[in-house]
């Protein structure tokens, strides 16, 4: 019996040892997120899991860091020589890391058919596919209906053009008293606002934004403000959704530009409001570009192990597959960016009691193609800059300078700073 005994554990322990050397010799790869634990545990834990079963040659390990750290944390990584396999980026965060060679192209391994046209656009640079695409956000215009009634605007004719949304906030204004919306045009917020209505910010490395067609917005602007059509508290700061959004649940603003998941707090904050509330897609302007896209994704660095790339690219196909995705937005409350996904029916097929929630979701679905992240590439000392040149707008909307004088003077900042690169 002892024999036997000594057998069987001669036996288990050499199965412990050709264990552990082939768990030593598996690839142990790290997918970085941020800012999704403790929300998403269970979602990123199970998808791991099941993959980690089907695919045994391998062991991934989901890590997750707060969004202002990850940065910082990806850089120490790569310039270590021990980079995560996947790291999740925002676009911009992408665009500048390509631009400093931390990251590599992934045309051999991003099936470009899988997604939507705007989410592949947003990671392609100098013509090469630079990330798999994950979720992203598109704005929609909620508004009360009660207030287009009573300032004689049709409920069913929603604003489609920036144009026509300072024209029903005037008529609101004048028929009701109440302001028509407020649009994001503080620092970081002012260049995507040009951008949007095809307006150039900088061209051939010199800020163009003082053009007839730029002081002709900014007027239409300082007419619509002056007039009191457009909601000025926290207007021209930097964030003013938070205000925009108590002046909306309130009944103090007519129309609330914003994500369909943030419609959320209108909802659970305001049901009276919520209640007259009906969505539309927000105007699409000159660019056809569907505004509030801000697309995240997974790049994968420089120096990764080359030979580990076939399996980097299966695995972020397999992260950002349809499948995955309507799993994720379904518990996120996100827009996603493949085909599939966005045309499943719990996007485009609305219950009979949808609320503003439901529909804004199904509007922003039908515009993912059009829906791009709009920002200024490529420029040092944005914060900065981005700060004077919403000092200007504001000094011409609010009519304390001529919006010429001001957006020439702003000019002239810019390209003096631009210069001395």
């Amino acid at each position: 019996m002892q024999g036997k005994s000594f057998a069987r554990g001669l036996l288990l322990a050499a199965g412990l040892l050709v264990s552990a050397e082939a768990l030593a010799d598996k690839p142990q790869l790290e997918v970085w997120t941020m800012s999704l634990s403790p929300k998403f545990n269970d979602y990123f834990k199970q998808l791991i899991s099941r993959y980690n079963a089907a695919n045994p040659a391998v062991e991934w390990r989901w890590v997750d860091y707060p969004w202002d750290v990850i940065q910082t944390k990806f850089t120490a990584a790569v310039a270590a020589g021990r980079p995560p396999a996947l790291v999740n980026l925002n676009v911009p965060w992408a665009y500048d890391y390509k631009q400093d060679n931390l990251i590599q192209p992934l045309d051999q391994w991003v099936d470009k058919s899988q997604y939507t046209e705007g989410a592949i656009r947003d990671v392609t640079f100098d013509g090469k596919v630079y990330a798999f695409p994950h979720y992203n956000g598109a704005n929609v215009i909620a508004f009360n209906t009660e207030l287009f009634r009573k300032a004689g605007l049709d409920p069913a004719k929603p604003p489609q053009s920036l144009d026509q949304q300072l024209a029903y906030a005037k008529q609101i204004k004048a028929k009701t008293g109440v302001a028509g919306f407020a649009p994001a045009i503080g620092p970081t917020k002012i260049e995507g606002f040009f951008m949007q209505e095809g307006l150039d910010v900088v061209k051939d490395g010199r800020a163009v934004f003082n053009s007839p067609r730029h002081v002709e917005l900014l007027r239409k602007l300082a007419d619509a403000y002056k007039s009191g059509a457009l909601f000025r508290n926290n207007l021209f700061a930097q964030d003013n959704f938070q205000v925009s959004m108590a002046a909306y649940n309130s009944g103090q603003m007519a129309m609330l530009v914003s994500t369909p998941t943030s419609l959320t707090r209108v909802r659970d904050d305001a049901p009276a409001i919520y209640k007259i509330t009906d969505v539309a897609g927000a105007p699409l302007g000159p660019t056809r570009i569907a505004s509030g896209g801000w697309m995240f994704n997974f790049a994968v660095a420089r120096n990764v192990d080359p030979k580990l790339l076939p399996e980097i690219g299966k695995f972020g196909s397999y992260l950002t597959n349809a499948d995955n995705q309507l799993a994720f937005s379904k518990q996120a409350g996100t827009l996603p960016t493949a085909k599939k996904t966005a045309a499943d029916p719990f996007f485009q097929s609305l219950p009979a009691n949808a609320g503003a929630v439901e529909k804004g979701l199904a509007v922003a679905a039908r515009h993912l193609d059009n829906t791009r992240t709009v920002f200024l590439a490529g420029v040092k000392d944005a914060e900065l800059l981005s700060n004077r040149l919403a000092a200007a707008v504001e000094q011409a909307v609010t009519g304390r300078k001529e919006p010429q004088a001001a957006l020439n003077e702003a000019v002239a900042f810019w390209n003096q700073k631009l210069a001395a690169k």
